[in-house]
């Protein structure tokens, strides 16, 4: 199959913005470029358009809204003004890219859309990602490829992780074997662990940097904790993590997939900033550790992605706990923070071509299967 244009788009749940990324590929291999100095990068530029402070509010309360959800249309509360706000949004991300890079809709072949995931819950059959796709298409003159969880989960699939088959696809590209463990830490943490043979196995391992961030954000007024720089000035409350810990969805054998709201920053509340900030981050770190339980081979290499990977006190506390060589996306070449963007856009080619995005091993549907809906211009 000839190589294909894709832009892939992705707002997570750390509610930030809105990641864009141009690759290249047929929907099996990816087009990479090989650095003299052995670094391997997916082909083609990135992007962002941040939220504003009343962007994010209006996000952070339609999500609240969404748990009035009951049906994949239901659109309770401020949901519907979100929704109109992610399209326009994402349209005007796109096209200021598109503008940057001297790039024009006849030379795109499709936009993966993932839009804004405001519920997930898979065993009740329902995942809502808003966005409108026809909208969206119709704005920027180019296919689009959306609503890509909702197939899997119609099939009894977790709809998640769905970048596994990508970060498969890149570690072939630069020539890795396994056993590799592929980590992204956004507001949730999801991995991929990839053995000798190229098996896949894939879930959420629990929270991200979404409990970190929301305590950063109610207790000292900033959307993060810069470089871990609070966490390391803390102690971590070792009776709480241990609690934290006790989470009945941590100790849930795969395949699964979690939701941001399950884990609050609430129950640190007694602490200091720092020490919160140390056991929020180490309850995220000590969660991947023990998501080992389930794999049949242990990593002996981690690349690490998202948000996470800028935060050193996680990174700290997760080399000392995999015991294992463990780096970050930006230092092999790759991307940590358009990683998932990249993989929308891979995902699309491969619904396009009706090629899987999931599998039994990584989210537990019954049988691989494609997924997404596609918008005509």
């Amino acid at each position: 199959m000839a190589m294909r244009r894709a832009i892939g788009l992705m707002s997570g749940t750390s509610l930030d913005g809105i990641d864009v990324a141009l690759i290249e590929s047929d929907g099996v291999r990816v087009r990479v470029v090989k650095s003299a100095n052995g670094l391997v990068a997916p082909l083609g530029p990135t992007g962002y358009r941040g939220y504003g402070e009343a962007e994010k509010a209006l996000l952070r309360e339609a999500t609240r809204d969404a748990e009035g959800i009951r049906a994949r249309a239901d659109r309770p509360g401020r949901l519907a003004e979100a929704e109109d706000f992610v399209t326009r949004a994402h349209a005007e991300a796109v096209e200021s890219f598109m503008d940057r890079n001297g790039l024009s809709p006849e030379e795109i072949d499709v936009v993966g859309f993932h839009g804004q995931t405001v519920i997930h819950r898979p065993k009740l059959g329902l995942t809502v990602q808003i966005g409108d796709g026809a909208a969206l298409a119709k704005r920027l003159r180019i296919r689009v490829v959306s609503d890509l969880r909702a197939n899997d989960v119609a099939q009894g699939g977790q709809g998640a992780p769905l970048v596994p088959v990508f970060h498969r696809a890149l570690a072939e590209a630069a020539g890795f074997t396994g056993p590799l463990g592929i980590l992204n830490i956004g507001g949730l943490a999801n991995v991929t662990l990839i053995d000798a043979n190229g098996g896949m196995l894939a879930f959420d391992t629990g929270p991200g940097n979404g409990p970190i961030n929301d305590w950063m954000k109610e207790r000292a007024g900033r959307d993060f904790d810069d470089g871990g720089d609070t966490a390391a000035r803390g102690t971590v409350d070792e009776a709480l993590l241990d609690n934290l810990l006790g989470h009945p969805l941590l100790l849930r054998a795969p395949p699964k997939s979690l939701d941001r709201n399950w884990f609050s920053h609430k129950l640190a509340g007694y602490l200091t900033i720092e020490d919160g900030a140390a056991t929020l981050t180490a309850f995220t770190a000590h969660a991947v550790a023990r998501s080992l339980a389930f794999a049949g081979e242990r990593p002996t290499r981690w690349i690490v992605g998202g948000g996470g990977a800028k935060n050193r006190t996680l990174m700290a506390m997760l080399e000392r706990l995999l015991k294992a060589e463990v780096t970050t996306a930006d230092a092999i070449g790759w991307s940590s923070d358009f990683l998932e963007a990249q993989a929308f856009a891979y995902l699309a080619l491969r619904a396009l071509d009706g090629l899987p995005l999931t599998f039994p091993t990584t989210t537990g549907v019954a049988a691989p299967v494609t997924g997404g809906i596609v918008y005509e211009p």
